[in-house]
């Protein structure tokens, strides 16, 4: 059975339809790289339905979604499944990101006006602050201000729009960092040096450094899918193969 626990509070205004299938998409999300929802389960739209108190509309519009990140299959006539991805796509996914966000660091540091540095510098002081609280939420939710910072520096709507189609589908996956709390405080280490070499103009650190960041996050990513897909059992796969 999934509907083991309702995973989020729908907003009471239930009229933005897209809005409620992408927190559906984004609960389950986070259900399936948790581990609560397992590799080979099949997301059933009733059960769904029932689970979140919604109609069946934004619970398939939720599962459209989520098969474009790769947590979920459709298999013609048998319906939708989890899915992990395998360790090469993961690994694609993650060096595309790594090249987008390298290539948004080096027009960011040419680019940034002072104002859109001093804010860059603003918003890594305050993830300092949810680093010394232990506030995963927090540092989740400022830590995709200070890259959308570093996207808007490149002053370039093209690049920017694309980093953000490859960030939506590494998300779910990247998200598995938050879960440490020693990770932030490595992360928000990564930023400082980030943040240094864009201040100071430096091209070539502040591409390195970045993509070297996003491929610290795909090797946590790697090591804690490998975990669920060792836990899941065989007869599970296979019914998605």
């Amino acid at each position: 059975m999934i509907e083991h626990r309702q995973s989020f509070a729908l907003p009471r205004d239930t009229s933005d339809a897209v809005g409620i299938a992408q927190q559906l998409c984004q609960a389950l999300e986070d259900d399936i790289v948790s581990g609560a929802l397992p590799p080979g389960k099949r997301l059933e739209e009733p059960l769904l339905a029932k689970r979140f108190g919604v109609s069946r509309t934004p619970v398939r519009e939720a599962l459209q979604m989520l098969t474009a990140t790769e947590l979920a299959e459709k298999i013609p006539n048998k319906g939708v499944y989890v899915s992990i991805a395998t360790p090469e796509r993961l690994t694609a996914m993650f060096e595309s990101m790594a090249e987008l966000e390298g290539m948004c660091g080096r027009l960011a540091a040419q680019r940034m006006t002072s104002g859109e540095r001093y804010n860059l510098e603003r918003i890594h002081n305050e993830l300092s602050e949810t680093v010394r609280l232990g506030n995963s939420e927090g540092y989740e939710a400022l830590n995709r201000s200070f890259h959308n910072a570093i996207y808007r520096g490149t002053h370039n709507d093209v690049l920017v729009d694309v980093t953000l189609s490859v960030r939506r589908r590494v998300a779910p996956f990247g998200r598995v960092q938050f879960q440490s709390l020693s990770r932030l405080a490595t992360s928000h280490a990564e930023h400082q040096g980030i943040v240094d070499a864009i201040l100071r103009g430096d091209i070539k650190a502040t591409e390195e450094l970045l993509y070297a960041h996003i491929m610290a996050v795909h090797d946590l990513s790697q090591e804690y899918l490998d975990s669920l897909r060792d836990a899941a059992p065989q007869s599970d796969l296979a019914s998605v193969t």
